[in-house]
């Protein structure tokens, strides 16, 4: 049995140890990419995998001879039957006395993040009833997923509550209680456990049975800030951000907003209305140009006599709905090949094609694998892609 450090002081994040076994991995571990060992100490401050919050990493620092020292790299960590295994992309010498180090900065933020879901996880409980019945905890995303639906309006009432109990600096509280006094506890639990049940409790918030370490009170959380949520499987998953992390979300929004006030020249509190403006603009230039291209079109179809053999347009520019109208057009003045093809010998063609004389399922496979092109459809009309030039598909259509 390992002495886990990380239950007697989640805070810790240098410790000493000894190195009690260290073997090769027995088979490629695809899951821990460079890990080619698997060490146990005494005793450690790498947390495991559990509780949806993946494992630890950082360094085990080993004195050589003189003053020479060896860094073996941490690159994850597991648990079996209380013992637990660094997985190091270094040996490390039996019974030696190595310095580990916990990359420590994301040890906290995961912290941070748990500790804020047992605050909401707790809120949601209490007024709602719901459980938590998932929850991931990623290098960034952070899910939690509810049994229940919840609206925006109640979202934002959890998140102003978590808020307040971040602000009351709340000491978080870890028992270990006897199966008889765990019988008197009214507490959240996500599966069975076995064994001796570790219960994390927050007063006035939360308890919640918990293998993960925590920080010590809900001020060391930092604000806490649900990002977003979708219905899911019958409940609610909700996205949420603490701490640091949450900081971090804000910086990089703070630049988008700030880079698109500036592109719109509005003030950064006007930017939604700044992008309803341009979004209006755009409708208006999308509106004209398709009365251009109808009235353009218009004219290229009064120069198509009745008799002519294909109909055949060459554009850079022209939209879908264009394209097919055109060609629907064409088709009830000739019987010949009709077909609009819009793009460039270089970059390739979209293309519609459609004939009321002509097998066009038959043409547009041949086009089809003489030009590299794929589409679809059926009679009279087929659209695809190709990337031939025009003077292969006039040789084609027209041949």
């Amino acid at each position: 049995m390992t002495d886990k450090l990380f239950y007697r002081d989640s805070m810790t994040d240098t410790f000493q140890a000894e190195v009690l076994a260290c073997r090769p991995l027995p088979k490629v571990n695809e899951k821990i990419s460079g890990a080619h060992y698997e060490v146990v100490l005494d005793r450690t401050a790498f947390f495991p995998e559990g509780g949806g919050q993946y494992a630890d990493t950082g360094m085990l620092l080993l004195k050589k001879s003189g003053d020479q020292e060896v860094k073996i790299r941490v690159l994850d960590v597991g648990e079996k039957d209380g013992t637990v295994i660094h997985f190091t992309d270094k040996p490390a010498d039996m019974g030696a006395v190595v310095t580990g180090v916990l990359d420590f900065a994301e040890r906290f933020s995961k912290m941070q993040q748990h500790t804020g879901e047992h605050i909401v996880s707790g809120l949601v409980n209490r007024h709602f009833g719901y459980r938590n019945v998932g929850f991931h905890l990623g290098n960034e995303a952070v899910t939690m997923d509810y049994d229940g639906p919840l609206t925006k309006e109640q979202l934002c009432m959890i998140e102003r509550e978590a808020n307040q109990a971040v602000a009351e600096d709340v000491p978080i509280e870890v028992l270990y209680p006897t199966e008889e006094e765990l019988g008197e506890i009214a507490y959240r639990s996500k599966i069975e456990i076995e064994g001796q049940v570790r219960i994390v409790r927050i007063p006035g918030y939360d308890t919640c049975a918990c293998c993960a370490p925590h920080v010590k009170t809900t001020g060391a959380v930092g604000i806490i800030k649900l990002t977003g949520a979708i219905h899911y499987k019958g409940g609610m998953r909700v996205n949420m951000l603490c701490g640091f992390r949450a900081l971090e979300d804000y910086n990089q929004k703070e630049e988008s907003v700030t880079a698109i006030s500036c592109r719109l020249s509005a003030k950064q509190e006007d930017v939604v209305q700044a992008v309803c403006r341009l979004e209006e603009e755009i409708t208006r230039q999308k509106e004209k140009i398709r009365r251009l291209q109808e009235q353009y079109l218009r004219r290229r179809l009064s120069e198509v006599k009745s008799r002519t053999q294909a109909v055949l347009l060459f554009e850079e520019e022209l939209d879908p709905a264009a394209m097919r109208h055109f060609v629907n057009d064409a088709m009830e003045i000739t019987e010949g090949v009709c077909g609009v093809f819009v793009g460039s010998d270089t970059a390739g063609y979209r293309y519609v094609l459609g004939s009321l004389g002509r097998d066009i399922m038959a043409l547009a496979k041949e086009m089809n694998q003489a030009c590299s092109g794929k589409g679809g459809g059926k009679p009279p009309m087929v659209q695809g892609s190709l990337t031939g030039n025009r003077e292969q598909i006039e040789k084609i259509l027209l041949g």
